[in-house]
């Protein structure tokens, strides 16, 4: 039985229902020379990393049932079934933004709609054989597509402009599908993209905000990430709109140095219990370029040193960090590199990784949590000799040679919209 509507107030409590979208078609179009355009570092071998992202997925379907692991392709089929008006919106801007010829735009209004939604994520027309756009490979990270907020759901501003087709279809999907398309009515959608509402500044620098720089700590507290992909003015407005709506009393600013090894936040560090996170210890710990800025309702600031400063003194005195790379270097940065602090919660004390991070691996063991790779994890739940609501404190290790080359671990390429309340 699927759940319905939206709620999430952490990072942790049961997962319920999630977005995730599998590697497509477009990805094995990505040349050497288009790799970096694409923000993809490197090309991949389509076919392993679709075995690799079955085999997270079906991971997921473990613990929340497989009619709950939603997958982007067919919301926006369905989506298409549901509300022909905003499907032909859809083509519209498609064709504007992408420059494509009106001819082609009538092609896609008369496309079947499983078609049609192939062709708007891969941008390959299978009955022509060519490319007809721009592939979106990073529609495989969710996570930065949009954030739900207790029972809001924030739609992200990407910056880059290769990942604008992406916002457009996230939009049609919380506009249009009928899980969620009553969320605009009752004004429980924010949606970033709106330049009426939220214009750029008066210094013209416009609302860039990337779900990877949004986590929800719990019901008073969101982290925001001042990173490359995360402009001031994003975070001011989402700031006053969360305020003023009373979703949350407290926003947490943290300085993200620039580079693109630390994107997001969720790159640094992520929370897998109620009182552990991995991180990456030079910038978590010893501060390195992580300012943290506490902007409080009441219109209170308050600043510390470091994002463990912060969390010792306004979330728990107890909240220990297991380090990427155990700490040490040069581990911790080739580690950290490889997503080894980008870990998504199932549950409080469960949660998936990579499988290429030992000196993580080691880290965890050393905190009491136990390593099981996805694959054994499979093999034991179909025999029924593992039961997965059995699991505590364990890491489930994902293969990853392929995946973990596009720059995103599993918090990246999953986007929850419901999990269970954490109660204070």
């Amino acid at each position: 039985m699927p759940l319905r509507d939206v709620f999430v107030n952490s990072e942790i409590m049961p997962l319920r229902r999630v977005i995730v979208h599998a590697p497509d078609a477009g990805i094995d179009r990505i040349s050497p020379r288009m790799a970096g355009e694409l923000l993809f570092d490197d090309i991949v071998y389509l076919p392993s990393m679709q075995r690799e992202h079955e085999i997270f997925r079906k991971v997921l379907h473990s613990f929340l049932g497989e009619v709950n692991v939603l997958e982007t392709q067919d919301l926006i089929r369905e989506a298409f079934d549901a509300n022909e008006d905003i499907k032909k919106e859809l083509i519209t801007l498609v064709k504007e933004f992408e420059e494509i010829p009106k001819s082609y735009a009538d092609r896609l209004s008369h496309m079947d709609h499983r078609s049609l939604s192939e062709v708007m994520i891969s941008g390959y027309d299978k009955e022509m054989d060519q490319f007809v756009f721009d592939p979106i490979p990073n529609f495989i990270f969710t996570r930065d597509i949009a954030l739900t907020i207790k029972d809001h759901v924030v739609i992200a501003k990407a910056s880059k402009s290769v990942r604008k087709r992406e916002n457009l279809l996230t939009r049609f999907i919380f506009y249009a599908h009928p899980d969620f398309s009553h969320l605009l009515g009752e004004k429980r959608l924010i949606n970033l993209n709106l330049v009426d509402d939220y214009p750029p500044s008066r210094k013209g620098e416009p609302v860039t905000i990337e779900g990877g720089d949004m986590m929800l700590l719990n019901s008073d507290y969101l982290l925001i990430g001042n990173s490359e992909r995360t402009t001031d003015h994003a975070l001011n407005t989402l700031k006053q709109i969360l305020f003023e709506k009373g979703l949350i009393n407290n926003i947490v600013e943290v300085d993200v140095p620039k580079e693109r090894s630390f994107m997001h936040i969720d790159t640094l560090f992520t929370q897998i219990n109620h009182l552990d996170f991995v991180g990456y210890k030079p910038i978590v710990k010893d501060g390195l370029g992580s300012y943290v800025t506490v902007y409080r309702k009441t219109g209170e600031q308050i600043e510390y040193p470091s994002v463990i400063d912060f969390l010792h003194a306004e979330i728990d005195t107890d909240i220990r960090f297991i380090w990427s790379g155990n700490g040490v270097s040069p581990f911790q940065e080739r580690e950290q590199w490889t997503d080894g602090c980008n870990l998504v919660a199932l549950r409080p004390g469960i949660a998936l990784t990579y499988d290429r991070n030992p000196h993580t691996e080691a880290a965890f063991r050393e905190g009491g949590y136990q390593i099981i790779h996805a694959e054994e994890f499979l093999r034991g739940t179909t025999s029924g000799a593992l039961k997965p609501d059995a699991l505590q404190n364990t890491i489930i290790t994902l293969p990853s040679s392929e995946l973990s080359r596009a720059r995103g671990g599993s918090h990246c390429m999953t986007c929850p919209v419901l999990r269970d309340p954490l109660i204070k």
